[in-house]
């Protein structure tokens, strides 16, 4: 006799409510396919005579899709950059570098593991667009951004000074020097117009 139909999944999940089944259950169709839809799945088809089993592998894919974006940066000289990409998909996605369209490779201060760049001690060549590529055998996103790198000058302006009291004939006195500069600077001391000296004092 003509067998009934019947489905399920040999993991023991149940079959998703939103599955439909058409042509007396022997077509089961699951619309929007997630990745918690993914399985062994079996059709068992059985009469008075007997029972036969047949099994089928839903494997989850996906492109990859950004969770995680680079966005444009502001450095000044010598300081340091880093930027991380993330992204989802089935199988996982690999990442690559890329400035202003050519590949990207690790050397010397420039360090790359995965979704991450790290620049250190940037300078004015490092300026540029910069692009990460993240992909599988399914697909490749890219997301850009560009380093702006910036020089500037001693600024004092955030610098508080005080005037210094000495109190005690032989005490000891520190007065710090720290500017906002780009690229470091060089230091200089003088009192009054005379250049200071290092001595034993």
């Amino acid at each position: 006799p003509v067998p009934t139909i019947s489905w399920r999944r040999a993991d023991g999940k149940q079959i998703p409510r939103k599955a439909r089944r058409h042509r007396s259950s022997g077509l089961l169709e699951i619309p929007n396919f997630q990745q918690e839809d993914a399985g062994l799945y079996e059709c068992v088809a059985e009469n008075v005579r007997g029972k036969n089993v047949a099994r089928g592998q839903l494997t989850f894919y996906a492109q990859p899709s950004w969770t995680q974006r680079i966005g444009d940066v502001r450095a000044a000289i010598e300081e340091r950059v880093s930027w991380e990409c993330r992204a989802s998909g089935r199988p996982k996605p690999n990442y690559r570098w890329l400035k202003d369209g050519e590949p990207l490779l690790p050397q010397g201060r420039v360090q790359l593991e995965q979704g991450s760049l790290t620049i250190a001690n940037v300078s004015l060549s490092d300026a540029g667009m910069y692009q990460c590529v993240a992909e599988n055998q399914h697909g490749a996103i890219l997301a850009s951004a560009e380093l702006s790198v910036i020089a500037i000058g001693p600024d004092f302006s955030k610098t508080l000074l005080k005037k210094l009291t000495l109190v005690k004939v032989g005490g000891e006195v520190i007065i710090e020097c720290k500017p906002k500069a780009s690229p470091r600077p060089t230091y200089s001391w003088k009192k009054g117009k005379d250049i200071l000296r290092e001595n034993e004092r």
